[in-house]
């Protein structure tokens, strides 16, 4: 496929793009350094703002699927909302974030009293964004999100997904951001969660 994946250069970001040229795909990798982007035949780096339609719009014509990993309170959803709808790109998949998952109680994590005050303000824009792709009637979006703990790792390629409560095993809610990388690209090459959120952990 033909991919054009927005922050490329990020933590999420670079495992994605290293799945995405593994599994053979043609990447457009945005990023506002792309000076960054790791090099490879089969990835073109271009330099962008995800806030920028009249730059977005040129690179994201002509892609089979958008992929963005950039942080939520970077992110002004309507420009890159608007880049889409001009590019009629036929799928958008958004790393998206874990404060947005429900814990047993049925308590969102970001309102969990032992939830961390200095991240609260970008689970809170992941979950306004994701509000957002929900009322989007014509968009085959798709957000992933990781576990609590979301850090770079090995890939195993074994870890489990879920719908909307956050998992955990032995009281411990992780993902690497390889194994997250496996589970996007698994599920932009064989669609099964069009216009939902799902959830991957160990």
């Amino acid at each position: 496929m033909k991919v054009a994946l927005i922050g490329a250069s990020g933590m999420a970001g670079s495992s994605i793009l290293n799945e995405l040229v593994a599994r053979g795909h043609q990447v457009t990798a945005i990023a506002r350094s792309p000076e960054k982007i790791a090099q490879h035949e089969q990835v073109e780096a271009r330099q962008a703002d995800i806030n920028n339609t009249a730059q977005l719009t040129p690179l994201l014509a002509g892609q089979d699927a958008v992929i963005s990993a950039v942080h939520f309170t970077d992110t002004q959803i309507e420009h890159l909302l608007d880049a889409l709808k001009k590019t009629i790109v036929p799928r958008y998949l958004m790393v998206g974030g874990a404060g947005g998952l429900t814990l047993e109680s049925g308590q969102r994590l970001v309102d969990d009293p032992k939830f961390p005050e200095h991240v609260k303000p970008e689970a809170l824009a992941g979950i306004a964004i994701l509000e957002t792709l929900r009322q989007q009637p014509d968009l085959n979006w798709t957000v992933l999100s990781p576990s609590m703990i979301f850090k770079s790792g090995e890939r195993t390629g074994q870890f489990r997904l879920g719908k909307e409560e956050l998992l955990l095993k032995e009281g411990m809610s992780h993902i690497s951001t390889q194994d997250y990388a496996v589970a996007l690209i698994d599920e932009l090459e064989y669609p099964q969660h069009i216009r939902q959120r799902f959830t991957v952990g160990y």
